[in-house]
């Protein structure tokens, strides 16, 4: 997660300091914070969802041989990546209650993976 972070810098960087800053600096415009957030939301949603939808695997998973599946090893459709990447963010943000369920689950998965129907295992 860490090395992913350190890649999402780039992508929000890009995608959405860039636009902002321009917009701040030449036209003195701020966009309220709700919209702001909606905008990182769709930013990372369209990152995370591309790559998991184009070979299963993110560049930092791809580092370290993580793939995304569904239970019977096939690759997950839309909808799952969908609620996957929605379930994610409560997951992570409510004290990271979704990841430290992987430490009592059987399967070794996260909240979001067991309630998406998705798993990831190693290459």
């Amino acid at each position: 997660m860490l090395y992913e972070s350190l890649l999402l810098l780039g992508v929000l960087s890009i995608t959405f300091m860039v636009p902002h800053l321009t917009l701040g600096m030449g036209f003195n415009l701020t966009l309220p914070g709700w919209l702001l957030l909606i905008h990182v939301f769709l930013v990372l949603g369209t990152y995370f969802i591309w790559y998991w939808s184009h070979g299963g695997q993110t560049l930092a998973m791809q580092t370290w041989k993580i793939h995304l599946t569904t239970p019977s090893g096939n690759p997950p459709t839309m909808p799952r990546l969908l609620l996957r990447y929605s379930l994610a963010w409560p997951s992570l943000f409510y004290f990271g209650v979704g990841l430290l369920w992987s430490i009592f689950d059987r399967d070794r998965q996260f909240l979001h993976d067991r309630l998406a129907g998705t798993r990831l295992v190693f290459k």
